[in-house]
């Protein structure tokens, strides 16, 4: 169900025909943090390993072995938080409005790293070398202090590249700060919902669910 959601959360996001920063930043959340919260929670990749045969199961075992240089909070930070600087604080937004190909580049990036982060964090699927929970929890805490200090720059207009009107950036700053704030405590939940899962799970059982 939750995988669902996150497929319905990026068909809304991406048919969404609003105009305006504001209606873009609504985009921006969907696609960066909301949807990839609800797609890594649906825990794809077990489902996938539990529905492929045992060969294609250990290649993809071998191709999640392989990206331990990005699944790590420090990695999956820069992507996101590098993403949004270069985004909002260059040229490249304005750019982006007149060219879909580039804006649609920029939506590929934010669903990634979003999944990426979400992923390694919270996700229930397996992750080559997880960090311990209080080092996610320090990640996701820069996360939330990095997204708080941009909108806020945002709404006050310092240093932000945005050739849009002062009414539709402040709106568009207020609804990062507390869009992006309400997507993280969701994945602060996820994150200490499925430690304690974990933690209450009787060692003689424990062979059976992902190891993370």
């Amino acid at each position: 169900m939750s995988f669902l959601a996150g497929c319905a959360l990026l068909v809304v996001a991406l048919t969404w025909d609003g105009d305006g920063f504001r209606a873009h930043m609504a985009v921006h959340l969907t696609i960066g943090m909301l949807a990839p919260l609800a797609l890594a929670l649906g825990a794809p990749v077990t489902l996938l390993l539990r529905s492929i045969p045992r060969p294609a199961g250990r290649a993809v075992g071998r191709l999640l072995a392989r990206l331990r240089g990005v699944a790590n909070p420090v990695v999956t930070l820069l992507l996101n938080l590098g993403g949004l600087t270069v985004l909002y604080f260059t040229p490249l937004y304005a750019w982006t409005t007149r060219h879909p190909g580039a804006q649609l580049l920029v939506h590929v990036h934010f669903l990634l790293a979003g999944y990426l982060f979400a992923w390694v964090v919270a996700g229930p699927d397996p992750a080559p070398r997880r960090p311990s929970v209080p080092a996610r929890l320090v990640a996701l805490g820069v996360a939330i202090a990095f997204h708080a200090v941009v909108s806020q720059m945002m709404y006050a207009g310092v240093f932000v590249d945005l050739p849009v009107p002062v009414a539709e950036r402040e709106a568009g700053a207020t609804l990062m700060y507390y869009g992006g704030d309400i997507a993280e405590l969701l994945l602060a939940v996820a994150l200490v919902s499925g430690w304690r899962v974990r933690r209450r799970w009787p060692r003689g059982r424990a062979v059976a669910g992902p190891v993370v």
